[in-house]
């Protein structure tokens, strides 16, 4: 059975309008913890919204390096367990030794990204330089963020969940995947697109989120040449955008957004 992603609640409604108070039932975003473990080994416990868990898997192993396809993965096994979900991942031997030496190495885990790192040189690691291209306007980049609402059912239902979209390059949303944590719905969203052979050097990547330096690198890693994000971007965020040439632009609204970076001038 697919777990359900949102969970009814009821709730009182404080009015302070001067009219009466009420009782309401509200839909509840689903936030549980969901382990991954890497041929038998544990390797991360992140708390996500358990739906689109193979897509997320997927995505996950390629954001964190240990594999560079999904053809690369053998199989993923889904799991309800107590308290939660597990996905198990299953990689061939070649694959397998890098992902249990990153797993003895993991001393706490976060949707962060961080985890396991041993110095700030490893945070730093240069990132593979953007060679897609693709040619956009500032009209599909309106044209996606007002569709973006009629694809986030989640989010419509209970306000507490984060999309990723992958958007052609005239704004037309191919691909959305939603999440309590706005890393979890973008490594949902990657993983949708290797799974499905989706090139992601062919569109763009929106985001209802702020704009963190791992959704920079997630998004380069994923070789998509451009993210789109409603919020603003932390200073590493576009330093890192712009080292990798990767077009950067936040604070999308309804009237305007700032182009952070454009090395190769996509958007007309």
């Amino acid at each position: 059975m697919t777990p359900s992603p949102s969970l009814p609640r009821p709730v009182r409604r404080l009015d302070f309008g001067g009219t009466d108070d009420a009782d309401l039932a509200r839909e509840l975003a689903v936030e549980t913890p969901v382990s991954v473990e890497v041929c038998g080994i544990g390797y991360a416990v992140m708390m996500a919204t358990p739906s689109d868990l193979e897509d997320y898997a997927t995505g996950f192993a390629l954001g964190e390096g240990l594999v560079e396809t999904a053809a690369q993965i053998r199989s993923i096994d889904v799991h309800p367990v107590e308290g939660g979900f597990a996905l198990r991942l299953w990689l061939p031997p070649e694959r397998a030794e890098r992902a249990l030496e990153r797993a003895r190495k993991r001393v706490s885990e976060s949707s962060c990204g961080l985890c396991g790192i041993e110095n700030i040189e490893q945070v730093l690691r240069p990132l593979p330089a953007m060679t897609a291209r693709i040619a956009t306007t500032r009209e599909a980049i309106a044209a996606a963020l007002a569709a973006l609402p009629d694809h986030q059912p989640l989010g419509r239902a209970t306000g507490a969940a984060h999309a990723a979209a992958f958007c052609a390059p005239d704004g037309a949303i191919r691909c959305v995947r939603e999440d309590v944590g706005r890393h979890n719905a973008l490594d949902k969203l990657i993983g949708a697109l290797a799974r499905s052979g989706v090139d992601a050097g062919s569109g763009f990547i929106l985001l209802s989120a702020r704009c963190s330096y791992e959704l920079v690198e997630k998004t380069v890693r994923a070789g998509c040449p451009m993210l789109v994000t409603i919020s603003a971007p932390t200073s590493l965020a576009a330093e890192r955008a712009a080292a990798a040439r990767l077009t950067l632009v936040t604070l999308a609204r309804e009237d305007s957004a700032l182009i952070v970076c454009d090395a190769h001038g996509m958007i007309g």
